[in-house]
């Protein structure tokens, strides 16, 4: 698929430059380096990606050290935020790790570790459940670099919510957040990969990332020679229920 047959509904969309994405963002850094300099977090892949889920301290309006949240100017609705994850990525990601297995590292470097947020895996199997129905992925960079950008593949929120309701369809929608969909899941993905253009999205301070709830994502492999922290804060607020949670917004 190339640029001109980009879906109209491709599933993102880039906000800003925006001086109160920019206001924000500046007053989130320190208290973003701090958690992490103070975290006994272990850094995965080799000691370049710092996972930071809630590790924000914001507040439930979304306000950091006096700055309130951006929404003036992004398309949302308000809506009560959980502490930002801080998503550090480092030169030279991603590295081989002992917890990671062979396959997982080569996905992460072919495929960019692309994924669905809201499906975890459950049980000694590790299937595939949708138990994190979220409205939608935000993401907020705190710093100017733009190695390893967010991965996004256009579209693929469409090829995901049809396999989705049809795997869930033939079970009561108060049961669908115990349903195994990891087959469905899978396949989709893989369909993903064939008929969805993959565009790589970097961004810096004062701008903004959001994706549709289901767009399959990933981050890009490090490439070129920059140094320092990527940071982003991003931040997927929940719904209550998976029903709504697959719906169309």
């Amino acid at each position: 698929m190339t640029a001109d047959t980009a879906p109209a509904d491709p599933g993102w969309q880039q906000i800003g430059p925006h001086p109160a994405l920019k206001d924000w963002a500046r007053a989130a850094l320190p208290l973003a380096q701090r958690v992490i300099a103070q975290s006994r977090e272990p850094w995965r892949c080799g000691g370049t990606w710092f996972v930071g889920v809630d590790a924000l301290p914001n507040g439930p309006d979304g306000a950091v050290a006096g700055a309130a949240f951006p929404w003036k100017a992004l398309p949302l609705a308000p809506v009560a935020l959980h502490p930002g994850q801080l998503s550090v990525i480092r030169p030279g990601y991603p590295q081989p790790s002992p917890d990671e297995s062979a396959a997982a590292f080569a996905f992460r470097q072919t495929r960019d570790a692309a994924h669905l947020d809201g499906l975890l895996p459950i049980g000694p199997d590790r299937r595939r459940m949708i138990r994190e129905p979220h409205r939608w992925i935000l993401g907020l960079p705190l710093t100017d670099i733009r190695a390893s950008p967010l991965v996004v593949w256009e579209g693929s929120h469409k090829v995901m919510a049809a396999a989705l309701h049809a795997a869930l369809n033939p079970h009561p929608p108060e049961r669908w957040a115990d349903i195994d969909v990891t087959r469905a899941y899978q396949a989709a993905r893989a369909q993903v990969f064939d008929t969805c253009r993959r565009v790589e999205l970097p961004a810096g301070i004062g701008e903004a990332t959001l994706l549709h709830r289901l767009t399959v994502h990933g981050v890009a492999p490090w490439h070129g020679a920059g140094q320092g922290d990527r940071i982003i804060a991003y931040f997927r607020p929940m719904m209550a229920t998976v029903v709504d949670w697959i719906a169309e917004p």
